[in-house]
């Protein structure tokens, strides 16, 4: 149950709701008691008032008599428990109880007036409490005829008023605050529940519902908000989210199947162009070698064995598209072994260095020592840096600088030795950046197109991968990543 966000919610505001209406309560419960005895208060004082100034006339007048009659005339109802006066040594000269009469005072009447306090509350031993008050008698003019010259204490009135009454009102109340409250509490839990639930939990299972259905893969699933409140715009987006998953899907199957359709066409090409190249090179290595011996037969500075050298030319580039072609449908099967790539690096660029096109181009070798050794097929690695080498070299027609870096990356938890080959050339536009490791795109007028795609498969299938960053008029950096293996050579 506690696992429910809305049961949470509403056991929290309940349980503050409670704090706050029983803070409230017990506020008003203390105001509460607090006017009830100071409501006993005055009127026990206005009570003892009465009582005092009867006394002091009928005292005044000699009716000692008297006195004992109006104690005892006070003495019963209006709460009072007992009234006497006692002398200041605690013994009680009358009492509205003739058996007190000459008895001593209750010490706690008796400690309220040693304290010289005006009233007190104590606990009867028969049960109840009491407001005892005390209220000294003090001697005046017209006293000393009686009592002797001087103004003293002749006696102390004393009244006990019950406040059992009070107490029981006050329980009174405090039965009403607690059934108040907790009616209180009932109606505004029941009014949170059923507005959590109607207005929140019963839209947040709705979008549960629907959020599972597009989970499952119905994008056709859609909310009807009806409040224009969060819960709505919540709905709004929901709908709008699943239409654009729904417009990405259908972009992404149509996407897909052109791409299918595309991979089919190549396919067949691929078998179409790989038939064809078998067929045409035959032929053209039996071409080759009568034009060969054709050219034999004609003396140097004859015209027509020049124009058997250049058909001879022809025929080589022949020859090399069609290795291409039949390279690019099937590539070879790599054969892995543990190599040094500053060692392999460094006899490739021996072959780059004999081209005729490199005679402008210095070149720069920033290898970093003591690489770890990678696991590769070293012929399909070193034709991947050779062409992009000569491809760097070509690159700077008036020359220029081909760099070669080596350095050891770590990325995603492995590590990887990198190979930088940049030329400062005239760099690679955007566009054409982007279409460079596409089959058959060339920039060349006598390139095939598939020099940089067959590079990409060959890295790919050494378990690494090739990239090229270049802005136009800043040349171009090939990047080469090869694995680094930690462990026992992979099985292929």
């Amino acid at each position: 149950m506690f696992k429910s966000l809305i049961t949470r919610i509403i056991l929290f505001n309940v349980l503050l709701l409670a704090l706050g209406v029983g803070i409230f309560t017990l506020f008003h419960l203390y105001r509460e008691q607090a006017h009830l005895i100071g409501t006993t208060r005055h009127h026990a004082n206005m009570l003892l008032g009465t009582i005092e100034k009867s006394i002091f006339n009928s005292m005044r007048l000699g009716n000692t008599s008297e006195v004992q009659a109006i104690l005892e005339t006070v003495g019963h109802g209006h709460g009072i428990t007992g009234v006497r006066i006692f002398n200041p040594e605690g013994v009680i000269l009358k009492s509205a109880d003739p058996d007190e009469i000459g008895a001593r005072v209750d010490g706690h009447d008796f400690a309220i007036f040693k304290k010289q306090l005006s009233e007190g509350v104590f606990q009867l031993k028969e049960g109840g409490r009491v407001l005892a008050m005390v209220r000294p008698i003090v001697s005046d003019e017209r006293c000393f005829r009686c009592h002797g010259n001087g103004r003293r204490v002749i006696g102390v009135l004393n009244m006990n008023f019950s406040l059992a009454e009070m107490y029981l009102q006050l329980r009174e109340t405090s039965q009403l605050f607690v059934v108040s409250t907790l009616i209180i509490l009932g109606v505004l839990a029941a009014g949170i529940s059923v507005v959590m639930i109607r207005f929140l939990r019963r839209p947040l299972e709705k979008i549960t519902q629907c959020m599972s259905q597009v989970e499952e893969g119905d994008l056709t699933v859609r909310m009807h908000p009806v409040p224009n409140d969060e819960i709505g715009r919540l709905m709004d987006g929901f709908n709008a989210m699943v239409g654009n998953l729904a417009r990405a899907q259908n972009e992404l199957e149509s996407y897909h199947y052109q791409q299918m359709e595309r991979v089919d066409r190549l396919a067949s090409v691929g078998e179409m162009a790989a038939g064809l190249a078998h067929e045409i090179k035959n032929p053209l290595a039996g071409i080759s070698g009568a034009i060969s011996v054709l050219s034999d037969d004609y003396p140097e500075g004859d015209q027509r064995r020049d124009i058997m050298l250049q058909i001879q030319t022809q025929i080589n580039r022949l020859d090399k598209t069609v290795n291409d072609l039949l390279y690019f449908g099937k590539p070879g099967s790599p054969e892995f072994a543990f190599a040094d790539i500053n060692d392999l690096l460094k006899q490739t660029l021996l072959f780059v260095a004999q081209h005729p096109e490199s005679k402008n181009i210095n070149r720069i070798d920033e290898m970093t020592r003591d690489l770890p050794a990678v696991w590769i097929d070293l012929k399909q690695i070193q034709q991947v840096v050779l062409n992009i080498a000569l491809n760097a070299v070509q690159a700077m027609t008036d020359g220029g600088i081909l760099t070669v870096q080596t350095d050891l990356l770590r990325r995603d938890r492995s590590e990887w030795v990198r190979v930088c080959v940049v030329d400062t050339g005239p760099g690679i536009s955007p566009e054409i950046r982007s279409k460079i490791f596409t089959p058959f795109f060339t920039t060349k007028t006598q390139g095939t197109g598939l020099g940089l795609p067959i590079c990409r498969q060959l890295m790919e299938n050494n378990g690494g991968s090739l990239d090229v960053e270049s802005k136009l008029g800043e040349g171009a950096r090939f990047v080469l990543l090869l694995p680094v293996l930690n462990s026992a050579p992979r099985e292929t």
